[in-house]
């Protein structure tokens, strides 16, 4: 099965997708900077995004977005069905419902009807915390299949696939096996995560290994790291697992020395600096930052740049070869216009 969410193709045969979630109320003064928010976003690699759509005041900033954004945008709904046609008459490209706290079956259905005539694409999304009443002897992952293949036996009476599913929980295990049954029942699109997955190092750990276990046995679709922390943190999150795993080529990739007592060079405060700057780049290229002599040179043979330093000097390599010696104060600017002249 293949699902579309504006321009934005998911399922079999095409790339894993990243997503990540605004974080705040909308409104129409700063939908403006959501939309240059994710433009940035887009350049570190993110695919969609969505939001929560809470009320109707919702409506004028969230159809301002998704006019203006370059990427698809998806609304979050609960409870309010009404919210959801509201969300796809706003320019949605795609919502997010749990049927379970919908309501009534109609609800949905006047939804998946609203969804099918705009084509705009519907994610079931269960999470552990919110399931219907379980049969004696069921885990948590035993629940959220059944019900989520409930759900799909309803869209497809309706004659809609434009679907795909998310089954999370905090529990990691509970994670990868609610997929894995998924999987084996139903050739559905998948958006794979840990739900509530702590915060940034927390997170990256516990979704590295549930997501990277999915995706290396070819299951997923889209995915999102979650964090609580910074929505440009989840993106790149999720786009240096996709590199790790050959899953995605394209883009910067940073190589940096965690630094010891030798170092020379402060290779934090410079990543830092310049981290968001590179990743912006739409280039195919590895940057190595490295503390000191000892393993700035050698790095550098296997980087297309990299940068270490001595004292008051910084030094610049370009495919392990030294092409400038410059200050700490001139170094970013060096390396960025030496990047763009190539």
């Amino acid at each position: 099965m293949e699902a579309r969410a504006g321009r934005l193709l998911i399922g079999k045969g095409h790339p894993v997708s990243v997503q990540t979630m605004y974080d705040s109320a909308l409104s129409m003064e700063s939908a403006p900077d959501v939309v240059s928010l994710i433009s940035k976003l887009h350049r570190f690699g993110c695919d969609m995004i969505r939001f929560s759509f809470v009320s109707e005041e919702d409506a004028e900033p969230f159809s301002y977005i998704a006019r203006h954004s370059v990427i698809p945008v998806v609304a979050d709904i609960h409870f309010d069905y009404r919210l959801a046609l509201l969300a796809i008459r706003c320019g949605a490209h795609k919502v997010r419902i749990n049927p379970g706290n919908i309501g009534e079956k109609w609800r949905t259905e006047e939804i998946v009807r609203a969804a099918s005539d705009s084509g705009v694409a519907i994610r079931i999304g269960l999470n552990s915390g919110s399931l219907p009443s379980r049969k004696e002897g069921e885990r948590d992952s035993d629940v959220m299949v059944r019900t989520a293949l409930e759900y799909l036996d309803w869209f497809v009476s309706w004659g809609f696939d434009n679907t795909v599913v998310s089954l999370k929980s905090s529990d990691t295990e509970e994670t990868m096996r609610a997929a894995r049954m998924l999987s084996a029942a139903s050739d559905v699109p998948q958006h794979i995560g840990v739900t509530e997955a702590g915060s940034p190092v927390i997170s990256a750990v516990r979704s590295t290994w549930a997501l990277g276990n999915l995706l290396s046995d070819g299951i997923g679709d889209t995915i999102r790291i979650s964090m609580t922390g910074d929505v440009e943190d989840e993106v790149i999150a999720s786009v240096e697992l996709l590199r790790t795993l050959g899953l995605r080529k394209k883009g910067v990739r940073i190589v940096s020395c965690p630094r010891c007592g030798r170092h020379a060079f402060d290779t934090i405060s410079f990543e830092k600096r310049i981290r968001e700057r590179l990743l912006s780049l739409d280039k195919d290229i590895t940057v190595a930052i490295m503390g000191c002599l000892v393993n700035g040179p050698g790095e550098a043979k296997g980087a297309d740049w990299a940068v270490t330093g001595m004292k008051d000097k910084v030094y610049l390599y370009r495919k392990g070869c030294l092409f400038a010696q410059v200050d700490e104060e001139t170094a970013e600017e060096a390396l960025f216009e030496a990047i763009q002249n190539e």
